[in-house]
C-alpha cells in the first residue's frame, strides 16, 4: 500500500490524466432505464459485471419495470439469474424492492438516498452508483477496485469504503466528480489490478506512491 498521501496538484494531475487516456467513462453494467439499472447493480454483488450481463440481457427483456419485475416473482427471476452467486437472496430483493417502488414510488426510481437505501437489497454502494449513472449526482461508490486504487496509489488512503469515500469526496476536483467513479473503476479493473498491477503501462505511475511497483518484463535473451 501507499506510504502516504498524494498531494492536492498531485491529485489533480491524476485525474487529468485519467480524463485524457478516457475522455468519455462508462460504467460496464447494461441497463435502459434508472430501474434496470438499480436491478442490475444489486445482482452485481459478488459477481461480474460480464456475468450480470448475460443474465439480465433475457431478465430485462421480460420485465423492464417494476411492476413487470412484480409479476414476474422469484421464481420467474430466479429462472433468469441461476449463474450468478447468492441468486435466492438476490430475487427475493429484486422482486421486493420492485414491490416497493410500485407501492410508495409510483413505480419510478427515487433520486433520494436515504430512499434508495431503504429498498430491499441496497445499500450504500448502489445507491451510490444509481444517483451517478442514472441521475448524474457527484458521488462516488467505493467497491474492492475503487479501495485498492485509493491506498495503494495515495488518493484515499482509509480503512474502510466509507473512510475512502468520504477522503474522495473531500480531495476530487469538483469538476471531476462526476465521471471520477468510473475512471477509478476501470483503473482498477485493467491496469491497477490487485495481482498484478501493469505499472508500465499506467498513465499515473510516476504519480502513484505505490512502492512495489511492477516492471516491465525483460524480453528473453536471444
Amino acid at each position: 500500500m501507499a506510504k502516504s498521501k498524494l498531494k492536492k496538484s498531485e491529485i489533480a494531475e491524476f485525474f487529468d490524466r485519467l480524463a485524457a487516456a478516457l475522455p468519455e467513462p462508462k460504467g460496464e453494467l447494461e441497463y435502459t432505464n434508472p430501474f434496470t439499472l438499480l436491478v442490475a447493480v444489486v445482482l452485481s454483488a459478488q459477481s461480474t459485471d460480464v456475468g450480470v450481463n448475460k443474465a439480465t440481457r433475457y431478465l430485462f427483456s421480460a420485465a423492464d419495470t417494476p411492476a413487470r419485475m412484480v409479476e414476474l416473482g422469484e421464481e420467474g427471476v430466479k429462472s433468469f439469474i441461476r449463474t450468478l452467486g447468492l441468486y435466492n437472496a438476490k430475487a427475493k430483493n429484486v422482486v421486493e424492492l420492485s414491490r416497493k417502488l410500485v407501492d410508495e414510488h409510483g413505480g419510478e426510481v427515487p433520486r433520494n438516498r436515504a430512499a434508495l437505501e431503504r429498498l430491499p437489497g441496497v445499500g450504500r454502494k448502489t445507491a451510490n452508483v444509481v444517483l451517478n449513472t442514472a441521475f448524474g449526482e457527484p458521488t462516488i461508490a467505493v467497491d474492492t477496485h475503487l479501495f485498492r486504487v485509493g491506498n495503494r496509489t495515495g488518493l484515499a488512503p482509509g480503512k474502510t469504503p466509507r473512510e475512502v469515500e468520504d477522503i474522495l469526496m473531500k480531495v476530487v476536483p469538483e469538476h471531476r466528480k462526476r465521471d471520477a467513479h468510473h475512471w477509478l473503476i476501470l483503473h482498477g479493473r485493467y491496469t491497477c489490478k490487485a495481482r498484478r498491477p501493469d505499472c508500465p503501462r499506467c498513465v499515473v505511475a510516476d504519480i502513484c506512491r505505490y512502492s512495489d511497483k511492477t516492471i516491465e518484463e525483460e524480453t528473453a535473451a536471444e
